[in-house]
C-alpha cells in the first residue's frame, strides 16, 4: 500500500499479508522513510523482512488541511451537481480494473480513474480507448467501447494463485478423496418462518438493532438436532471419534478474497438475537478481511447458504475434520399438495452432505427431517420437538 521511498507515519498501514486462512494489515512501527524489501506477491517465511524504516528521516507532521478522504476513489466534479446515492459512489469495484485491464495497465502505463463497467469498474475497452486517446488518459472514461476499438480480442493473462485459494483447493480435494461423502435432500415449507419474520421484523430491529434473518432459525434448528444426533456433531482424528458436547457452528461467508468459514461458538446456548448479532459481526469482518485465525478455527458443523446467490440445489462439500454440512438454497414458490389441495408455497431445498464412515443413512435422513419439522413448526425450536410432547415427556 506504500511505495519504496515513501515517508510514513507511525501506525500507517504499509501492506497486507495474506496467509492460508486470513489477511492481515502490517502497520509502521515507527515514522520515517520506507525502504521496501519484499516484493508484491512474494511468498515470505515467518521472520522474513518486509521493509525497513529509516527513523532519521522524519515526515512532516500531519496538517489538518491534508484530508485523508481525498485519497479515496475520485468522483468526477460533474457528480457534485447531481450527487448519486452513496452506495453507487463508495463501491469496491469503483476504479478497480478487471484482470484483463490490469494487465494492459501494467504494460502500457496508462492511467485512468473511473471506468464504464458496473459500479465504475475499469474494463479492457476503457484502457484501449485511453491508449488511442493519450490526451484524455487522465480523464474519467464514461463512454462505452467505440466502433474503432478492436473487437473479439483473444488476450489472456496469468496470476499466481493466492494463499487462501491454495488452501481452499487443497482442503476441498482432501475432503473429496478422504471421506465417504454422500448427500441426502429434503425440502422445507418456509411460509411459517416467513410469516414470523414479517410479523416481528420491525419490532425486532427496533429493539435489538439487528435484522431478523433466516440464519438464526436454521442455527437453532441445527443445534437442537445436533444434540439429538451427537454423531453428526462429531469429528474424526485418525482412528478416533471426537464427540463434542457443544455446537460451534461454522458459517460459510463469501468475501472478495474467497470463501471463509468463521465460527459461532456455543451456538446452542445463544438466543436468536445473539446469533443474528454474531452472524452480522462475522460477515462484516469477512468482507473487510478482519477475521482472525481464532475466529475461523474449529467448528463442529457447517451451514452454507448458496441460496443468496440463486442456487436452487447443490451438494455442499464437507468441511473436514467435521463429518457433515447443511446446504441452504433459494426460496422459490412452487405448487405442492397440502391437505389434499394444490397450493403455492415458498419452498427451499435442503441438502445434508455427510461422511458415511461416521454417519449411517438412517441417522442422516432423520437429522435432516428433524430440521425440517422445526422450521415448518417454529414452536418446536423452543425444545427441539413438539412443546406438548415435551410437556408430557413423550
Amino acid at each position: 500500500l506504500k511505495k519504496d521511498g515513501d515517508l510514513v507515519h507511525r501506525d500507517e498501514i504499509l501492506c497486507e499479508l495474506e496467509s492460508e486462512k486470513a489477511t492481515f494489515e502490517l502497520s509502521a512501527e515507527q515514522a520515517g522513510k520506507l525502504s521496501v524489501v519484499a516484493t508484491d506477491k512474494a511468498v515470505l517465511k515467518i521472520g522474513d523482512v518486509v521493509a525497513r524504516i529509516d527513523t532519521s528521516i522524519q515526515p512532516e507532521e500531519k496538517k489538518e488541511e491534508s484530508k485523508p478522504v481525498e485519497t479515496k476513489t475520485e468522483i468526477p466534479k460533474t457528480e457534485t451537481k447531481n450527487p448519486k446515492p452513496e452506495t453507487e459512489i463508495k463501491n469496491y469495484a469503483t476504479g478497480t480494473p478487471s484482470p484483463a485491464a490490469a494487465k494492459i495497465i501494467r504494460e502500457s502505463g496508462v492511467e485512468i480513474n473511473l471506468g464504464s463497467g458496473k459500479s465504475g469498474r475499469i474494463t479492457k475497452a476503457d484502457i484501449l480507448t485511453a491508449i488511442k486517446n493519450p490526451k484524455q488518459k487522465h480523464e474519467t472514461q464514461t463512454q462505452p467501447e467505440t466502433q474503432n476499438s478492436k473487437p473479439g480480442t483473444r488476450s489472456e493473462h496469468r496470476e499466481q494463485m493466492s494463499s487462501l485459494r491454495k488452501a481452499v483447493s487443497k482442503h476441498l480435494v482432501t475432503a473429496k478423496n478422504q471421506t465417504a461423502m454422500l448427500t441426502t435432500f429434503n425440502e422445507v415449507d418456509m411460509k411459517p418462518i416467513m410469516d414470523i419474520r414479517n410479523q416481528f421484523k420491525d419490532a425486532f430491529k427496533e429493539k435489538h438493532g439487528v435484522s431478523l434473518g433466516f440464519m438464526s432459525f436454521f442455527a437453532k434448528a441445527v443445534c437442537n438436532a445436533l444434540q439429538e444426533f451427537p454423531a453428526v456433531n462429531a469429528s474424526l482424528d485418525g482412528d478416533e471419534i471426537i464427540y463434542h458436547d457443544y455446537c460451534d457452528i461454522s458459517i460459510a461467508v463469501s468475501t472478495p478474497k474467497g470463501l471463509v468459514v468463521p465460527v459461532i461458538r456455543n451456538a446452542e446456548s445463544l438466543s436468536m438475537v445473539e446469533i443474528e448479532m454474531k452472524v452480522v459481526e462475522l460477515a462484516k469482518k469477512g468482507r473487510d478481511n478482519k477475521l482472525s485465525l481464532e475466529e475461523m478455527t474449529g467448528g463442529t458443523f457447517t451451514i452454507s447458504n448458496g441460496g443468496v446467490f440463486g442456487s436452487l440445489m447443490s451438494t455442499p462439500i464437507i468441511n473436514i475434520p467435521q463429518v457433515a454440512i447443511l446446504g441452504m438454497h433459494k426460496i422459490q414458490e412452487r405448487p405442492i399438495a397440502l391437505n389434499g389441495q394444490v397450493v403455492i408455497r415458498p419452498m427451499m431445498y435442503l441438502a445434508l452432505s455427510y461422511d458415511h464412515r461416521m454417519i449411517d443413512g438412517k441417522e442422516s435422513v432423520t437429522f435432516l427431517v428433524r430440521i425440517k419439522e422445526q422450521l415448518e413448526n417454529p414452536s418446536h425450536l423452543l425444545f427441539g420437538q413438539d412443546p406438548m410432547k415435551y410437556l408430557l415427556d413423550l
